[in-house]
């Protein structure tokens, strides 16, 4: 069973840096797509960034481009987001997630799996 654990949330002034962590167990994580979706308060799930089974290749939602990377440690079997400049709207849930198929998608239902999430809440 393939399991994701994110960790690394937390409160963060604007304009300040957090970087999240998604450890995967239970699957072969060098051949699957990983994404970072978030849940903003009263919103849908929305696509934040995604890396292919390669690495090469990275995804942005246009809010978060510039701001934020998405990066992969096949030998750790860790995906991270690297977060900057964080804005108070970045506020919201952020779920690791992963595909079966090596290739990034921008849908959430096209991914496999999918962490509980860990919570970034950003003051100004």
């Amino acid at each position: 069973q393939v399991q994701l654990v994110e960790s690394g949330g937390g409160g963060v002034q604007a304009g300040g840096s957090l970087r999240l962590s998604c450890a995967v167990s239970g699957g072969p994580l060098s051949t699957y797509a990983m994404g970072w979706f978030r849940q903003r308060p009263g919103k849908e799930r929305e696509f934040v960034a995604a890396v292919p089974w390669s690495g090469v290749g990275t995804d942005y939602a246009d809010p978060v481009k510039g701001r934020f990377a998405i990066s992969r440690d096949n030998a750790k079997n860790t995906v991270y987001l690297r977060m900057n400049s964080l804005k108070p709207e970045d506020t919201a849930i952020y779920y690791c997630t992963a595909r079966r198929q090596g290739w990034s998608a921008r849908r959430s239902l096209d991914y496999d799996y999918w962490g509980q999430g860990t919570q970034v809440t950003v003051s100004s």
